[in-house]
């Protein structure tokens, strides 16, 4: 018999992109899943962007109502559970977000996840971190980002990088100090491309819609990325593997990308799909200029010029992961937005 059939996972903040493919993946393991949402009137949102993913998972899916910002609920969410996969992250809104409004709800979020699932005697948590808790605030690298590095808080960082850091940060002193007998394991992503289930989809996929509907050229940014379908197959082995427990594990599809390399990708791959893509890269100053203006393009300005390369070696020779070549992941996510209509003109 197939143990894992009994066993219960929970996957918080199920309306996210990382979460669902989590939930397929552990679907299609025959694992029983429940999942976390802040209202309860997403549930048909969530189940039918599983539908498209290829799953209709009837009653082995369950959904419970909890917010990170709020004790009630988690003690409901973690009940029964053998394992839980932490990626919701509050995001807030708005400019005028400050420090606090970042940092305070990612790093409480986390605490009180893990709080339920000590107390609810769940195995292990997967912890989804990000890329940006290994990267930031350094100066471009003569090696490849790997696990041993954190990011450097000193440094020029950006408010969801910095809170990213402390909240990992944060679950490893609480497993350290007040864990008991609860597993920890961090998974650390670079961009998150691969294939869309609905509207509501990852910030990196949103780089692959603007030069699909035209954007004007590509600064000189350069970025590591992983298809989301080898993320979720990553929290699966690192949610079972016994020599995962207490490792991070940064995830990538391979040697990092300039844009102007992604968008190549996208004319050579998806020809007349591709037909606006700009292979013009903007030059530095331009960027700079607009970014006085343009608050988005602010947040670009340190990382102009800056490699950006990291490596998966740790996650492959470890766990026997074996991720999609970015060309791939980059070519699943512009066909997914096209077939569901998600670029600008197109319905």
């Amino acid at each position: 018999m197939n143990h894992t059939q009994e066993e219960l996972v929970l996957v918080t903040g199920g309306t996210g992109f990382i979460a669902q493919h989590c939930i397929l993946a552990l679907l299609a393991k025959g694992y029983r899943v429940r999942t976390t949402v802040r209202s309860l009137s997403r549930e048909a949102e969530v189940r039918s962007n599983l539908k498209e993913g290829g799953a209709e998972p009837g009653e082995r899916l369950s959904f419970v109502l909890a917010d990170l910002g709020d004790d009630k609920g988690w003690a409901e969410a973690a009940a029964g559970c053998t394992y839980v996969m932490h990626g919701a992250s509050p995001t807030p809104t708005g400019t005028q977000a400050s420090e606090d409004d970042w940092i305070r709800p990612a790093v409480d979020g986390n605490l009180r996840v893990l709080r339920a699932a000590r107390d609810a005697g769940v195995r292990r948590v997967v912890l989804t971190s990000a890329f940006g808790a290994i990267c930031a605030g350094h100066k471009s690298m003569t090696r490849p980002f790997n696990e041993t590095d954190w990011s450097d808080l000193t440094g020029d960082v950006w408010l969801y990088q910095k809170s990213k850091t402390l909240s990992e940060r944060a679950a490893w002193e609480f497993i350290e100090r007040e864990g008991k007998s609860l597993e920890l394991a961090a998974i650390n992503p670079v961009g998150v491309l691969g294939p869309v289930l609905g509207p509501d989809y990852s910030h990196s996929i949103r780089i692959i819609t603007n030069m699909l509907n035209g954007q004007p050229g590509c600064p000189k940014i350069n970025c590591g990325f992983v298809d989301v379908r080898d993320v979720a197959d990553l929290h699966l082995r690192a949610m079972t593997d016994p020599a995962a427990n207490g490792q991070r594990f940064l995830a990538t599809g391979g040697t990092s990308l300039w844009l102007v390399e992604v968008a190549r990708v996208l004319k050579h791959r998806m020809g007349a799909a591709a037909g606006k893509v700009s292979t013009w890269v903007m030059p530095n100053w331009l960027v700079r200029m607009t970014a006085r203006r343009n608050p988005v393009m602010k947040g670009v300005v340190p990382l102009l010029g800056v490699n950006m390369n990291s490596t998966s070696e740790k996650a492959i020779s470890m766990l026997g992961w074996k991720p999609r070549s970015q060309e791939d992941a980059i070519v699943a996510t512009a066909e997914s937005l096209i077939r569901l209509g998600l670029l600008g003109g197109s319905k």
